[in-house]
């Protein structure tokens, strides 16, 4: 059984015929983590090969050297890196690719210098003021205010397809894993921006949520402008590299709940979810997942309904339980729900965490891994212990009877 096969496997609901349990991270570790890690002896090369972006909006890593703008769009900068990683760290290879719509396609301008502030243009079309004493960064002005703002931002956009995303460029940036996917090697992860996350990079957090009352029908024209260009891109990628699993950036809850309603969710991402999901199936894409934080509880009846398959990177600290989560969806799947504070507690905690979630071990249908990678204060021996005996855990109902409920 090669990697992509395990993967999928893991994620059915069936471990009959499964060598053992994918062990994966669903998120790129943080870069303390990394940072602290290598001051205790594990130098995978990250540090000197990539850097935390630079803006919001952009990954969340990249090359430390300098890289042209498309390499973002057709994202493999981190790839490479974060597999060695993640193997040294014994888990299983995966490689993350993305693909960005080119939302960040200006140039940056200095519109005023003084003394004290400098207002700048960024590449996302932001305009900031960022004070010289090292204070707090202002908004001026977002790229998106108004429909005027998204019609001349949507027309740059398509200039940018046009121009800079060419086919030679997709097969340098994806190519190279192209063996690698068809052998199974390791399986493939695309990362892709979801239809509530890219509005909020547009516009902000509250621009954003007031948009669906005052320009509904902007905000319908962007989640299909994605539609359709994710369509247009990834029929190309998916003929050099098809993913296993793809998830939607969304980040659309915090520890109260998700920001919008369920209703506001069917009216202005469902329709969306409806017309690229089919297309991923289509293209043999085995997962979709949705990637949000916090309480996401309320909203998965609607995500169901919309084509999601499962959620990552499951919030405990949020009261996200996914054996409790199980029970009351029986197939909905998971990817994470481990607490990643029980690591720094170290084997103790660890095994009491393990225990917990044994259950939905032995149904399917789930890869445990921390809930949003392992915080700054994990020592690496802790971490290494965590992955050697969720390795044997996982391991142990390989071939389990399946048991909903």
């Amino acid at each position: 059984m090669n990697a992509r096969e395990r993967e999928i496997a893991t994620l059915s609901f069936s471990n009959t015929g499964l060598d053992y349990g994918v062990v994966e991270e669903s998120m790129e570790p943080w870069d303390q983590t990394v940072k602290n890690w290598t001051e205790q002896g594990y130098d995978a090369g990250v540090l000197s090969e990539l850097h935390g972006g630079e803006l919001p909006t952009e990954n969340v890593y990249a090359l430390n050297e300098p890289f042209d703008r498309w390499q973002y769009y057709y994202n493999t900068m981190q790839t490479e890196t974060l597999m060695r990683y993640e193997t040294g760290l014994g888990l299983d290879p995966c490689a993350r690719i993305t693909f960005r719509i080119p939302f960040i396609c200006f140039e940056e301008e200095i519109i005023e210098d003084t003394d004290e502030y400098t207002i700048r243009k960024d590449r996302d079309g932001w305009i900031r003021k960022y004070p010289k004493d090292g204070g707090l960064v202002r908004v001026v002005r977002t790229v998106v205010e108004d429909e005027e703002d998204w019609e001349e931002l949507k027309e740059r956009v398509r200039k940018v397809i046009r121009e800079e995303l060419t086919p030679e460029r997709m097969e340098e940036a994806y190519g190279i894993f192209r063996e690698g996917a068809e052998n199974g090697d390791y399986a493939v992860r695309l990362r892709l921006s979801g239809f509530f996350w890219e509005p909020r990079f547009l516009m902000d957090n509250e621009l954003s949520l007031f948009a669906y009352y005052d320009y509904p029908e902007m905000m319908k024209d962007i989640a299909q402008f994605m539609v359709d260009v994710y369509k247009e891109q990834l029929e190309k990628i998916f003929q050099i590299v098809t993913p296993s699993l793809v998830f939607f950036e969304e980040d659309l809850s915090g520890r109260n709940g998700p920001l919008i309603s369920p209703e506001l969710f069917e009216e202005f991402m469902t329709p969306y979810y409806k017309q690229i999901i089919p297309f991923l199936k289509e293209h043999g894409v085995a997962n979709v997942f949705m990637d949000t934080d916090g309480d996401f509880r309320i909203i998965i009846p609607a995500a169901l309904e919309a084509g999601i398959e499962g959620f990552l990177p499951i919030d405990v600290n949020a009261g996200v339980d996914i054996v409790a989560l199980r029970k009351e969806y029986p197939k909905l799947k998971f990817f994470g729900g481990f607490n990643k504070l029980s690591i720094i507690d170290g084997p103790e905690a660890i095994e009491a965490e393990l225990e917990r979630l044994t259950p939905v071990i032995r149904q399917g249908g789930c890869i445990i891994c921390t809930d949003h990678q392992a915080a700054p204060d994990t020592t690496l021996e802790n971490y290494r212990y965590y992955v050697r005996r969720l390795k044997e855990t996982v391991a142990l109902y390989r071939n389990a009877d399946v048991v909903i409920g």
